[in-house]
């Protein structure tokens, strides 16, 4: 493969509202290189560092050059334009050539505008792309930053016991919720609504993160592996992964458990492709996307959505397509694409209103766009699923959302949200948990 060098100079000014921390005035030294395969990149990764992986691919990350908060309906936006800011007279030298090489930000934002959402620059990236492995060094200053040699680091430290509790609602005062929702949609003040619900969990000892991130990779290899600023988690879900004007999103709406027969699981398959109430779910989140993403450029939205196999559950699935023909970036296109009907509802208005009424939680970043961008604007995008929350050294919050419509049942909305909260719970065992 032929590697090209890459030396960006951008100027962009431009004035932040809502963002805590400033651009360093040293300007940004980057260099990226090819190197000999490292190996597992979560073998690389200290217990604080970032991760962004899928199918032994991506990037681990760790240090902390420049780190936004921003909050407020205008978050994904100034994210991007805080990004081509940092960038504007940055030096660098990248031989790689592909997308994540070079300068790279991670990020993860909330589902509500009134948190504080995070982007972060690291110090040094570690890749690999379509057999191509490279490191990044990012500093802010006027030298090149030295090398550095990716090396294993220590294993990850075991839990030891996990023990959960109920979060916000209890089974019954959710169930109840979802009637309430129900009634709602069949009063005719909105279409569908996503309801989430949260599960703490404490372990015996301090998590170190890349103990369950392992287990997540190991056991869901077909989705996006994450870890930015305590939040971690492996979700199906991609909102936006933008290459080269290239743009792809994976909707997901429609979910039945698997029972570990495969042909009974192939039987609920097929019952899944025609539940009517599954696909309506389905079709709200596809056209929230699609409608989004027109504005951008052509798209191929395919008629029939495909089910997704994955270990605990199947979920309908479509894959949205499209050339960005105005240039926007991944981020200015999360801005336009969250919330979408498959994480919030429709109308999305109307469905924020019945969540913030009948939820009472604080979903905090699940639900919310989690990923990266390069100097190029390029990047992946997902929605923080299946994921967990570090609130304290012992303590996490587990979140898990099903999509309510006329059809839905309380019941089965209730096994359905228990099924999705089983990646998380299972990644936290260090022991047998206890209920």
């Amino acid at each position: 493969m032929a590697h090209r060098a890459r030396l960006r100079r951008t100027a962009v000014t431009f004035a932040l509202v809502s963002v805590v921390a400033e651009v360093p005035s040293a300007q940004l030294v980057v260099r990226s290189r090819v190197v000999d395969d490292p190996g597992p990149l979560l073998d690389l990764v200290p217990d604080d560092g970032l991760v962004w992986l899928r199918r032994d691919d991506g990037m681990v990350a760790w240090g902390e050059v420049i780190r936004w908060e921003l909050s407020g309906p205008d978050r994904f936006a100034e994210a991007a334009r805080t990004w081509k800011q940092a960038l504007a007279g940055a030096v660098v030298r990248d031989d790689v050539g592909v997308a994540g090489s070079g300068p790279v930000a991670f990020g993860s934002f909330t589902f509500a505008e009134d948190a504080p959402s995070v982007l972060l620059v690291p110090a040094v990236v570690v890749g690999r792309r379509d057999g191509v492995s490279w490191v990044t060094t990012i500093s802010s200053g006027d030298r090149v930053p030295e090398s550095a040699q990716p090396r294993p680091t220590d294993d990850p430290r075991p839990p030891g016991d996990v023990t959960f509790e109920a979060g916000t609602l209890g089974d019954l005062e959710w169930s109840n919720a979802v009637s309430s929702a129900v009634a709602r949609i069949g009063a005719g003040e909105l279409d569908k609504v996503v309801l989430a619900r949260d599960l703490v969990a404490r372990t015996e000892h301090p998590l170190d993160p890349r103990w369950p991130l392992r287990r997540l990779a190991e056991q869901y290899p077909g989705c996006w592996t994450f870890h930015v600023d305590g939040l971690l988690g492996a979700t199906p879900e991609m909102l936006i992964r933008l290459e080269r004007g290239l743009a792809t999103s994976r909707v997901l709406a429609g979910t039945i458990r698997r029972t570990g027969d495969d042909e009974h699981d192939l039987a609920l398959a097929a019952s899944l492709a025609r539940s009517s109430k599954d696909l309506e779910e389905h079709e709200f989140a596809v056209r929230s996307v699609a409608d989004a993403l027109a504005h951008h450029g052509t798209l191929n939205v395919p008629e029939t959505p495909f089910v997704l196999h994955l270990p605990n559950v199947m979920h309908l699935a479509t894959d949205v397509t499209g050339v960005v023909h105005d240039g926007r970036t991944a981020l200015e296109l999360v801005s336009d694409l969250h919330p979408s009907a498959a994480v919030c509802g429709t109308p999305a208005d109307a469905a924020k209103s019945v969540i913030d009424e009948l939820e009472q939680l604080d979903r905090g970043r699940y639900a919310g766009p989690v990923g990266w961008i390069d100097a190029d604007g390029d990047g992946e995008w997902a929605i923080a699923l299946r994921c967990a929350q570090v609130e304290e050294d012992n303590r996490l919050r587990l979140y898990a959302g099903c999509g309510i419509v006329a059809g839905s049942d309380p019941i089965d909305e209730l096994a359905e949200a228990d099924a999705k909260l089983t990646p998380m719970r299972d990644a936290l065992y260090g022991r047998r948990a206890k209920a």
